[in-house]
Parts: structure tokens; C-alpha cells; sequence
């Protein structure tokens, strides 16, 4: 096992960010040397995304039309989401809302593994701390899937792992936007 205390984001790549009008939507790809159908568990069982993602699930959302509760992880108050899975083609296509953001996870087989993109809607100040912080999701994700679990890293505490003011900041360069100063002085913390 990779010891958690070593772990360190890689560069601020595999992300961009598209405008249409006042919405923003943030999207990421990485490539994972996994198939499609490893990725999709990973992506819709509730024990698996308690390893990565920034929710825990009550129910798989690997279901459409059925009705599962979000409950965001490092926020300073519980954060529930009650949301129903608007689509679900196993293992290519998942879409649901969480927090007020439409996410929509793609998988494509590629050489290989496979090639995970994810779009989501989001405020355009919080762009590069979005992609900042799906990076670290997506690096915990590949973690997991490789057999090698690091656990969970998400919201405040991501912010305290070395490397995260640079992968924020490289995002940021990339959008063309600022990092709040309120963000900076609160990961030194």
C-alpha cells in the first residue's frame, strides 16, 4: 500500500473548462487502466465511492429513475443531496445532480483501459478548486482500482496535501482565473 502521507497531485492536466452563456461546465478526462466495467462499479457502488468520491451514496447509482441521497464528505455541516439518476447505460453513461451541479460521467473503452470524462456544471469561482479537487478524486479513484487504496481526500483536508496550491493555482493559469485569497491563506492552515 502507498502510504497516504506521500501522496502528491500531478500536474494540472486533463481538464477544461467550456462557457455557453452564464453557465460554466467544468470537464475531466483521465485515462484509467481499467475496464469500463471495473470503472462503473467504482463509479455507482456506495462502498466503492466511499473510497473516492466526495459524497457518500445510500443506494448504487447505477440504476436510472431511482431516487439516492448524497451526503457531501468534509464540509463543515452535512450537505444532503436527494437526487434521482437520470441516466444510467452501464458501463458508459451516468448522470444525476448532486449539491445543484449536473454531473455526467462518461467511460470509453480505449487501448488499454479506459478513458473516464466527466462534465459538471459549476460557479465560475470555484473552477480551478473544482478541477483541483476532482484531480485529487480521480488520482484516489486510480488508487483504489489499482489495489493500492490511499483513502478518501476530500474538501479541507485535500487542501493540505502537498501539491494542492500548485495543482489550484496551474488550473487556474489554464481558465484564466484567480485563486481566492481566502483559498490560499486557508490551506497553509
Amino acid at each position: 500500500m502507498i502510504a497516504r502521507d506521500h501522496y502528491t497531485p500531478g500536474p494540472a492536466t486533463g481538464a477544461q473548462v467550456r462557457k455557453d452563456g452564464d453557465k460554466w461546465t467544468l470537464v475531466l478526462v483521465r485515462e484509467l487502466r481499467h475496464s469500463p466495467e471495473k470503472v462503473w462499479q467504482a463509479l455507482t457502488d456506495p462502498a466503492q465511492l466511499r473510497e473516492w468520491a466526495p459524497f457518500d451514496a445510500d443506494r448504487s447509482l447505477g440504476t436510472a429513475g431511482i431516487d439516492v441521497k448524497l451526503t457531501t464528505v468534509g464540509a463543515p455541516t452535512a450537505q444532503v443531496t436527494e437526487t434521482t439518476v437520470t441516466r444510467a447505460e452501464a458501463p458508459m453513461l451516468l448522470e444525476y445532480n448532486w449539491g445543484g451541479s449536473d454531473l455526467r460521467w462518461e467511460l470509453e473503452r480505449v487501448p488499454g483501459g479506459t478513458r473516464l470524462t466527466l462534465w459538471t456544471n459549476i460557479d465560475r469561482r470555484f473552477i480551478s478548486m473544482g478541477a483541483a479537487g476532482w484531480h485529487v478524486c480521480f488520482d484516489v479513484l486510480d488508487h483504489l482500482l489499482t489495489g493500492n487504496p490511499i483513502g478518501r481526500i476530500v474538501g479541507p483536508e485535500a487542501m493540505k496535501f502537498a501539491g494542492w496550491q500548485r495543482l489550484n493555482a496551474g488550473y487556474a493559469r489554464q481558465f484564466g482565473v484567480e485563486v481566492p485569497g481566502w483559498l490560499t491563506n486557508a490551506a497553509k492552515h
